[in-house]
């Protein structure tokens, strides 16, 4: 299971080293919950420690901007290492996602 913090409407997931199939479904889960039962503006993807990402990574991140946009919510995604930044700009979810800039 992945960190995750809520506070005062922002739901911060700490994304671990690998998102593949397996941990994208069980973030979706926990994200899914929480945004069910709580007021949530911001969701925050920490990827500080994130080395590895996969189209499931990227189809759970668009899957929950979907989820969070009814609300009137947005995505933020922060501590990217270059290639995943680099994945989120090829994917296009720089488009619906506010990626940290560098020295954010």
């Amino acid at each position: 299971m992945s960190e995750i913090q809520v506070e005062n409407g922002r739901l911060t997931v700490f994304v671990p080293k690998e998102l593949d199939d397996h941990t994208a479904k069980e973030i979706k889960e926990q994200v899914d919950e929480i945004l069910n039962t709580q007021w949530i503006r911001t969701l925050i993807f920490d990827f500080r420690d994130t080395a590895f990402m996969d189209s499931s990574g990227i189809g759970m991140i668009l899957g929950r901007y979907k989820k969070i946009s009814y609300s009137g919510g947005k995505i933020e995604a922060v501590g990217m290492s270059d290639r995943i930044r680099r994945m989120m700009i090829l994917s296009g979810l720089y488009q619906v996602v506010r990626l940290e800039k560098k020295g954010e």
